[in-house]
């Protein structure tokens, strides 16, 4: 038995990344045995399991992370068969009336968010629900 008296002047063992990796891949192939590959490795089999589960478990979060969303410029042009012939055709620029406060609106449809701050030209923001609507 250990005389407890005297205190360990060992140190904790650090394992290059490398060398785990290397455990860990070899411990992973169907039917491989973790006892001998962690006997081999001159490690406790207990170990290489924690780094297996631990590895194990970063790869399932990797997976389940959510991609991060691009957002794309996106330009809104009128269909011409939708257009009324009898009236000319409004300028392409924000139709805003000077009375108008500036704010935020915010509109999901089908998971999509759509968020505008600011001015708003009524116009151009129907035919971006329309166009919201229709691609649902």
């Amino acid at each position: 038995m250990k005389d407890q008296t005297s205190g360990s002047t060992q140190a904790r063992r650090n394992h290059d990344q490398r060398f785990k990796d290397e455990l860990i891949a070899q411990s992973l192939v169907p039917g491989a045995s973790v006892s001998a590959i962690a006997m081999k490795g001159g490690i406790n089999a207990n170990l290489l399991f924690k780094w297996r589960r631990e590895h194990l478990r970063a790869m399932a979060m990797a997976e389940a992370a959510p991609a991060a969303a691009t957002l794309l410029p996106v330009c809104v042009i009128p269909d011409v068969d939708t257009m009324p012939t009898s009236q000319p055709s409004a300028p392409v620029g924000p139709a805003v009336t000077r009375g108008a406060r500036s704010g935020v609106i915010e509109v999901e449809i089908a998971g999509a968010l759509l968020r505008l701050r600011g001015a708003v030209d009524e116009t151009m923001l129907g035919s971006v629900l329309r166009a919201l609507r229709q691609s649902a």
